[in-house]
């Protein structure tokens, strides 16, 4: 396993990482739960992802209690958890100081932690103030709650204003964020972002890697019985498989899939090298239901070697969308 620097901190996370979204709780129990976090960890995995909303809480339970079971030695992992959709009363949601402190605590319970290493804000909440989330997630790491605190899906200039703050206010600013980044969706990590990467020391732990599954490969055709796909609480992500822009992906996941042939590797295992290969991803979070899974998505540190520049051309010529840089103001 590799290990990478999260952004300018000095905690290291594995390259490669297992999230819950979408399996603990909802595709799979604890029993094959377990399986799945035992293979990430037996490969050197040290980084676990999941959020106070995922499974409405069942998916941390279930986190915590596997990581209890194994014993493992506590310093050895990093756990994260997010907060933002913590219930259905009026103060259970959003990046108020009230949630942000009751949501932790409600997370750690579920956990079975006295901390979290990395505590995100899920996404940005129009509602309050900036410098309240910065106050209260400063509280929470001065609390011993968490030891960083970082965004998921926040705007570049978002970002900027929560480190602004921090640095006038001597607060603690964020650390990392979680977007979204796959051959498909690119234009955030690789050109909004760009500037953040110097100034803020930003680190990134990506979601995603195989674009919901389109870079599996396994919808080229049809949806699987037991895929995500297939569950009824996520019929709105299946409506992305459908339509004239996903037959056009389709296409380019077809090109991709034979050129991961002629490398000798499988076409998540390309997918998730491409992500690799950008020195800002921090780590990139991997998901699977069977621990079968686990080991081929390990595989893809083998296959960064094979990811050649030139190879890295003809994956940009495939996907034809490869982002215009910002432009560099200091050298104007």
């Amino acid at each position: 396993m590799e290990y990478r620097n999260l952004g300018s901190s000095g905690l290291k996370v594995s390259a490669l990482s297992i999230g819950t979204w979408v399996t603990l709780g909802d595709q799979i129990g604890e029993e094959a739960g377990a399986a799945c976090l035992k293979a990430a960890y037996e490969a050197g995995v040290n980084f676990f992802d999941t959020a106070e909303v995922y499974a409405a809480g069942q998916a941390e339970t279930m986190m915590g209690a596997i990581l209890g079971n194994f014993g493992w030695k506590r310093s050895d992992l990093v756990v994260s958890t997010k907060i933002f959709w913590g219930g259905d009363g009026p103060n259970d949601n959003g990046l108020s100081r009230k949630h942000i402190i009751e949501g932790t605590d409600a997370s750690l319970r579920r956990l079975q932690m006295d901390y979290v290493d990395l505590l995100f804000c899920h996404r940005s909440d129009r509602d309050t103030p900036i410098e309240e989330t910065v106050r209260a997630m400063t509280h929470v790491i001065n609390q011993g709650k968490a030891f960083y605190w970082g965004t998921s899906e926040w705007s570049a200039e978002q970002i900027r204003e929560a480190c602004g703050i921090a640095r006038r206010e001597h607060l603690i600013a964020p650390t990392m964020e979680q977007p979204q980044y796959n051959m498909f969706v690119r234009e955030r990590v690789e050109r909004e972002y760009a500037a953040l990467y110097r100034d803020c020391g930003l680190g990134t732990t990506i979601w995603s890697p195989l674009n919901s599954g389109f870079l599996s490969g396994k919808y080229a055709k049809s949806i699987p019985a037991g895929s995500r796909l297939a569950l009824r609480n996520y019929q709105w992500l299946r409506k992305r498989f459908e339509g004239p822009e996903a037959e056009a992906k389709i296409a380019k996941v077809k090109k991709l899939a034979f050129l991961a042939g002629e490398l000798g590797i499988t076409l998540p295992q390309l997918a998730i090298a491409w992500c690799l290969k950008n020195p800002h991803v921090s780590t990139v979070i991997t998901g699977a239901s069977k621990p079968e899974q686990v080991v081929e998505n390990m595989k893809a540190l083998d296959a960064v070697k094979h990811l050649s520049g030139e190879v890295m051309a003809r994956i940009d010529k495939i996907l034809a969308n490869r982002p215009v840089p910002e432009p560099d103001f200091r050298n104007m």
